[in-house]
């Protein structure tokens, strides 16, 4: 389920059934199955196991219930706030550094023996609630209200806190990723807009500088340049994308991307618009 973006944050009615609003944190997507016998798998959402890169969290979930299989974020703090950069390092990296995982999940989509994802969205809330009663942290139910005051209430309070926005679900509404009255929707507080990754400048396992296409079609050389962290993280993607080498009159060695990736930037106020690289997006 890929929430579509809204400008402003949906009215109680808006949605089937009525809305739930949960706080929008910046992880990684995962799908956590639990198998039983003390095993689990995460899986992200361009179906890899991330298991073997964050064992905790895959040791928490292999302790629910064989057969539950939960939607939710996997998250990293770190000074008791979100640090998305963190999911990106080692594990001994984090360690070393004090940051902390969580899961915090949002959604069930089965249960022992059972697959729940056409039960309407205000039931398999009422069974994840009781799937996470009683457990501790990495695992943690996402923060969820039905009233849209109390939600708009948030912003100000979780944004130092790296908390995006606002995820918007219809409560009478079934688990479809290909049903447009399924779709959820997302509000973001800040100015950070969905992309597409077109090209890199730079070494090209390391690129230092990249270009997005914002949502209008137009193009932008993003700054600052890439962080060490994200110049791996943008190498490892590209990789077996990449075509021939240009030469750009600013950057040096340029490549453009085919196909493009989905990425992440964030967008400032001015006359000439600076576009700052969040991430690629592998949840997409």
């Amino acid at each position: 389920m890929r929430p579509r973006a809204a400008r402003t944050v949906p009215a109680t009615n808006a949605l089937p059934g009525g809305v739930q609003y949960s706080v929008k944190l910046d992880g990684l997507r995962i799908v956590g199955f639990a198998l039983g016998a003390g095993r689990a798998v995460l899986q992200s959402r361009s179906g890899r196991d991330r298991s073997a890169d964050f064992p905790a969290v895959a040791e928490a979930i292999a302790e629910l219930p064989a057969g539950v299989v939960l939607d939710g974020e996997l998250c990293a703090w770190r000074n008791g706030a979100l640090a998305f950069r963190e999911l990106l390092r080692s594990r001994a990296a984090r360690e070393r550094d004090g940051a902390a995982l969580s899961y915090v999940a949002f959604d069930q989509l089965a249960g022992p023996g059972e697959d729940v994802r056409e039960r309407p969205l205000s039931e398999r809330w009422e069974l994840l609630t009781r799937t996470l009663r009683g457990v501790r942290p990495p695992l943690q139910l996402v923060k969820a209200t039905n009233v849209r005051p109390e939600a708009l209430r948030w912003g100000p309070t979780l944004a130092p806190l790296g908390v995006e926005g606002l995820v918007c679900r219809g409560l009478n509404t079934r688990y479809r990723p290909s049903d447009p009255q399924a779709r959820w929707v997302k509000f973001r507080h800040s100015e950070t807009v969905d992309a597409q990754l077109v090209a890199v400048a730079g070494p090209a396992d390391r690129p230092r500088w990249v270009q997005l296409e914002l949502p209008d079609g137009q193009r932008v050389m993003c700054s600052p340049q890439l962080s060490p962290v994200q110049r791996k993280q943008v190498g490892d993607a590209v990789a077996g994308h990449l075509g021939p080498a240009e030469i750009h009159p600013e950057h040096g060695e340029f490549r453009r991307l085919n196909p493009p990736l989905p990425a992440e930037g964030e967008t400032s106020t001015g006359t000439h618009r600076p576009v700052r690289f969040v991430r690629v997006r592998e949840d997409d």
